[in-house]
């Protein structure tokens, strides 16, 4: 890359991680203002140095001769484009990261690639530490997701160690192997957990979470988990065989594990952005024992609209379909389409469901996998 690109991504990825710093640090939010300014400069960023998204943009009217007066007038790529090109605006061989989409029912997986690691691992902490670890306590880490170890492209598997290295109590453990959930190991950690009363933090697929809910019925296993202990539920309720409510999921997970329903959270992520959602059922424990509805929150880097057919955002309350604005996706695409659908509150995003014909996708696929073993 020509050191005129670098200069400007290096730039950027200052003022970028700055803001994720200083949301992270002293709780010094974005304003509406500084976040329009940056989008618009990653956006200008990407249509000189993305080729496959400048020309899609340009069918959209946008040229880094036109630019947009809005971040919400910034065209959202459909996140099955990741399947289709190589997104990013510098050589794909030199990425930090790489991260693969799960496999579709025709085997096709995208990719994400990302020039360096630091904001990846920036907005994932900082998000993680505010929705997760409210209280600051240090938890150990179990975790049922893919093990990075033998899953290296897993943008999950990536996180989980991230964090849990960094705040966790250094003894983290990984129970799928294989694609096989360990159920026995599993069991043997939870018990000494409750033993010597040590805390845990379980991060699972929905369908990890079926299956081992289902091993523990088997055995007729209940648990009173240490007081302080909570769980990181990823999504993926729905798979080719099989529908869980999540209502009826978590209320057997926490009578199951003998927790309150309000330290269960779901993330909401995905491989094509840098950013999560979470739910701020932790946030909202100490003033309000109530655990629905459930509103979903990020940190102020990343803004989501609700979209009708016509990609017009919606008024709050109306139902519609997701397109996130990441800024953490300097180096691929700020703008993505999902086919997930949602609803925008004062309050949060509500989640509901995926739109009608959508691909399976992620946490989905894994755990359908991880149950026909």
């Amino acid at each position: 890359m020509t050191a005129a690109y670098r200069e400007e991504a290096e730039q950027l990825d200052r003022a970028i991680l700055e803001a994720i710093r200083r949301w992270h640090a002293h709780d010094i939010p974005l304003s509406d203002a500084q976040f329009n300014e940056l989008a618009l400069h990653v956006f200008a960023h990407q249509l000189r140095y993305n080729a496959p998204y400048a020309s899609y943009c340009a069918q959209k009217g946008f040229t880094p001769d036109r630019l947009p007066q809005s971040w919400e007038e910034i065209p959202p790529l459909p996140s099955a484009a990741l399947k289709e090109a190589t997104l990013a605006t510098f050589d794909p061989r030199d990425a930090a990261l790489v991260f693969e989409t799960s496999g579709t029912t025709q085997g096709e997986s995208g990719r994400h690639y990302m020039e360096s690691g630091a904001l990846y691992d920036a907005a994932s902490l900082a998000a993680f530490d505010r929705f997760m670890l409210p209280d600051h306590v240090q938890l150990r880490y179990v975790n049922l997701v893919p093990n990075p170890a033998e899953n290296p492209h897993s943008s999950l598997g990536y996180m989980m160690r991230h964090v849990s290295a960094l705040l966790g109590d250094s003894e983290t453990g990984w129970f799928i192997h294989d694609g096989t959930l360990q159920v026995d190991a599993l069991i043997g950690e939870i018990e000494a957990a409750v033993e010597h009363d040590r805390p845990l933090l379980i991060a699972t697929t929905a369908f990890a979470l079926v299956h081992l809910l289902d091993a523990l019925d088997e055995r007729k296993r209940y648990f009173a988990l240490p007081a302080g202990s909570r769980f990181m539920e990823t999504g993926g309720f729905k798979g080719r065989s099989r529908y869980v409510d999540r209502h009826e999921l978590y209320a057997s997970a926490a009578r199951r594990f003998g927790i309150a329903l309000g330290s269960i959270v779901a993330e909401y992520g995905m491989t094509e952005l840098a950013s999560q959602y979470y739910d701020d059922v932790l946030l909202r424990q100490a003033r309000d024992a109530a655990t629905e509805p459930r509103y979903k929150q990020c940190g102020p880097w990343m803004r989501t609209r609700v979209v009708g057919p016509d990609g017009r955002t919606l008024a709050h309350g109306k139902v519609g379909a997701l397109v996130h604005v990441d800024l953490a996706n300097r180096s691929s695409v700020v703008a993505i389409e999902t086919e997930d659908l949602g609803v925008q509150f004062d309050e949060g995003l509500v989640l509901m469901g995926r739109e009608a014909g959508a691909q399976l996708r992620g946490c989905s696929l894994t755990a359908e996998d991880l149950l026909t073993r």
